[in-house]
């Protein structure tokens, strides 16, 4: 006698999977979104339509980190297949129309040797844990994210391409705006919100 609940008896609707997962889901390419459920329709306060066929840069504060982004990830997805970070996005339209959060986004290339190509992209919002409470430029928006994966400021400066010195004028002008005491602090601070 057969299980009718073994995963050979089961008909998996991967349609429905993707439209009630519990994270935003984006399928892309060439960094433009295809496909997309509703959850991150609603996390970036959007409809479908206003998405699909987008490119990704309208997720980002602004255009310069799209590019940084895209460029930096590149090799990384082409050596691992997948990359994660934690990073602040803004939100499309809606009530909260260009309103920054912080988001934990997670994304697989489905060919390493062309990592933009085509890739799926969960989207997680952190701002119910992790507010952004300070008004950021594009580099302090980067230089926090680095921060809060607890990077030193040689090594954000290399991830950058900038040096360990401009790092920490960017951490300086972090901890003024946070009015933090010291890293550690700032960290605590910037994942407190």
């Amino acid at each position: 006698m057969t299980n009718p609940d073994s995963p050979d008896q089961l008909d998996i609707d991967y349609r429905l999977a993707f439209e009630l997962a519990p994270v935003g889901l984006a399928l892309s390419r060439q960094r433009a979104m295809v496909d997309c459920n509703q959850v991150l329709c609603e996390m970036f306060g959007a409809t479908r339509d206003q998405l699909v066929g987008q490119s990704f840069q309208i997720l980002y504060p602004s255009a310069d980190e799209y590019e940084r982004t895209g460029a930096r990830i590149s090799p990384l997805l082409g050596r691992a297949g997948t990359y994660a970070d934690d990073r602040i996005m803004k939100r499309v339209d809606g009530r909260f129309k260009g309103e920054t959060f912080w988001c934990h986004v997670t994304g697989r290339a489905l060919r390493r040797d062309a990592p933009h190509e085509a890739g799926i992209w969960s989207f997680e919002d952190l701002s119910s844990r992790r507010a952004v409470k300070a008004e950021l430029t594009a580099r302090e928006r980067e230089v926090a994210a680095f921060l809060m994966g607890g990077l030193t400021s040689k090594e954000i400066g290399k991830a950058l391409g900038i040096s360990p010195r401009t790092v920490e004028i960017y951490r300086a002008r972090l901890m003024r705006k946070y009015q933090a005491h010291s890293t550690p602090d700032l960290v605590h601070r910037l994942i407190a919100g």
